[in-house]
């Protein structure tokens, strides 16, 4: 019995993955066939034949077309090919009882917008890196969602914390007073059992949390943090990374600017030195004594006999 029973589920979900293919077979042919032959062409207007038409009628209504269509009657017409092996799928759909039975109902209830996961999933399938770039928009875009939510919350529990210290500042009637005024804020509410109390000064529309210290920080928007795309999962991420290799690549640029400065110079002192020493062997060449030798004057050798 229950051999049975999966023979049959299988032999359906079989029968069921074949009308799906079908399906999207005459979906595809459906936009082709719009897109090249104009909008709101069918598969019987293309034939020029009426919906009711005989196997017989729609087969020879193909035998005409194809012989309008062929691309060697046709061999400077663009995608010739294309039209024509579409004429031959339409024609054999259309021969063909069951998977005509499919179109027709289509052709007379419209091609769905929405066709389906698994026909856009067949037709567009994504690669990894695809599905990972998505996935990445996708958790990147949650969490700066998550961001502004958290922002949205932090400046209501901020400024009702504000109101709170005003009213313990002013009183009842809400009067701003003149100077400081050091109030004890009860961080859970008003209403609140809990012992979560801490100082603050209430100076003018300034309200300050002081610290144990005695420093006072301005309690206002700005403690917030304001949603970006910078403090997202990823790029957080990667930031400690880029800042880690960005010093490494300037320490080592500055490496090289040093050395080629101290080659430079090295060269510069060699330079100088050669240039003086070629300078002081003229000098001294020009003061060479001349003696007179045969009634002519020459400069002195450097042997002498």
């Amino acid at each position: 019995m229950g051999k049975g029973s999966r023979s049959h589920q299988d032999i359906g979900f079989v029968s069921l993955n074949a009308r799906l293919q079908q399906d999207h077979e005459i979906f595809d042919l459906v936009s082709e066939l719009e897109a090249a032959e104009g909008k709101g062409t069918t598969f019987y207007s293309w034939l020029n034949v009426p919906s009711t038409a005989s196997t017989s009628e729609i087969s020879k209504a193909y035998r005409k077309m194809s012989m309008q269509l062929h691309p060697d009657k046709n061999p400077y017409v663009k995608d010739i090919h294309k039209r024509f092996a579409r004429l031959g799928v339409v024609a054999t759909i259309l021969r063909n009882p069951e998977s005509r039975k499919r179109y027709d109902f289509f052709y007379k209830n419209g091609v769905p917008k929405w066709r389906g996961t698994g026909y856009y999933y067949s037709r567009f399938r994504p690669g990894l890196g695809t599905v990972l770039m998505f996935l990445i928009i996708l958790t990147s875009g949650l969490h700066l969602l998550v961001q502004k939510m958290n922002y949205k919350r932090d400046l209501e529990r901020i400024d009702k914390i504000r109101q709170q210290a005003k009213a313990a500042a002013w009183g009842p009637k809400g009067i701003p007073l003149e100077g400081q005024r050091k109030v004890k804020v009860n961080l859970g509410g008003e209403e609140s059992t809990s012992n979560r109390w801490i100082d603050m000064v209430v100076e003018g529309q300034n309200v300050y949390i002081l610290d144990a210290s005695g420093n006072m920080e301005i309690l206002d928007a700005s403690a917030a943090t304001p949603p970006s795309v910078s403090n997202t999962w990823l790029i957080a991420l990667m930031m400690p990374l880029v800042r880690k290799v960005m010093p490494a690549k300037t320490a080592n640029s500055e490496e090289i600017v040093g050395e080629e400065d101290d080659a430079s110079s090295t060269v510069e002192s060699e330079s100088s030195k050669s240039s003086m020493q070629e300078k002081d062997s003229r000098m001294k060449a020009a003061r060479l004594p001349t003696i007179k030798a045969g009634g002519k004057r020459r400069k002195a050798g450097s042997k002498m006999r």
